[in-house]
């Protein structure tokens, strides 16, 4: 069974895709698409990070199509297991707890294997939280720079120190947990003054979106404790340098 198009593939030369990479909402389940949601019932197989963190998705929906894990402890041996099942003519399609399949989520491994295998892969457009977060920030959004998530250990202070001289807009991931220590390490890195933006809960009931400086954000995390997803937008220092002039001259 393969998914309707908005198009005819046939018209323009181009084989079916295989694949099909469907972002699932972040936050609140009605931010999924129409196109989404079909190709979702379509499809021989859904490919999930979590089945059960999907299957509240699928059933809010009412869609019954077989679902595999595909996760980051299984995705090498799995991604040749799917494209075996592609090359015999199934569809699957891949989907992540929220987000984009590929972004700080398994997805890469797949997509790289089905193109070498010859099939196509086709993404549907959807929530990224970093994009987002981008968004809502009021942090400049012309240039910008996706890191995702540091690494834990071996190398994040020198990774820091690069991120905190870029010349625009740096988007980081962090877990709960960890905010507190990103927060201390980016004034290391980029001096107290040096704005920053936290996204919370994007697209929850409590979404909540933290502006200040790396100071003010440090203390307010240290006193309140900061739950759920969180995405940190780290303004450029030209860009923080401006502001602290703009508010010293409305003084």
């Amino acid at each position: 069974m393969t998914p309707s198009a908005a198009h005819d593939p046939s018209s323009t030369g181009r084989a079916e895709p295989s694949l099909y990479l469907v972002p699932t909402p972040i936050g609140n389940l009605e931010d999924i698409t129409l196109r989404a949601i079909r190709t979702l019932g379509e499809v021989d197989l859904i490919a999930c990070e979590d089945t059960r963190t999907s299957g509240v998705l699928l059933s809010r929906y009412d869609i019954t199509t077989p679902k595999t894990s595909f996760h980051a402890h299984n995705e090498h041996r799995k991604a040749a297991q799917l494209v075996a099942q592609m090359l015999e003519g199934r569809t699957i399609a891949l989907i992540t707890d929220a987000g984009m399949p590929g972004i700080s989520d398994p997805g890469y491994l797949l997509v790289r294997a089905t193109v070498e295998a010859g099939l196509r892969v086709e993404a549907l457009p959807g929530a990224a939280a970093f994009a987002t977060a981008l968004a809502a920030s009021s942090l400049p959004t012309d240039r910008f720079f996706y890191e995702g998530f540091l690494p834990p250990k071996k190398g994040r202070r020198t990774r820091l120190q690069q991120l905190a001289e870029m010349d625009c807009t740096v988007v980081l991931y962090e877990s709960p947990h960890r905010i507190g220590r990103l927060l201390k390490e980016l004034g290391d890195a980029c001096g107290p003054d040096r704005l920053v933006v936290v996204a919370r809960e994007i697209s929850k009931k409590f979404e909540e979106y933290l502006r200040g400086s790396v100071a003010e954000l440090s203390a307010h995390a240290a006193e309140k404790p900061l739950r759920g997803e969180l995405v940190v937008l780290l303004a450029s220092a030209r860009f923080s340098e401006r502001q602290d002039a703009l508010r010293d001259r409305d003084l």
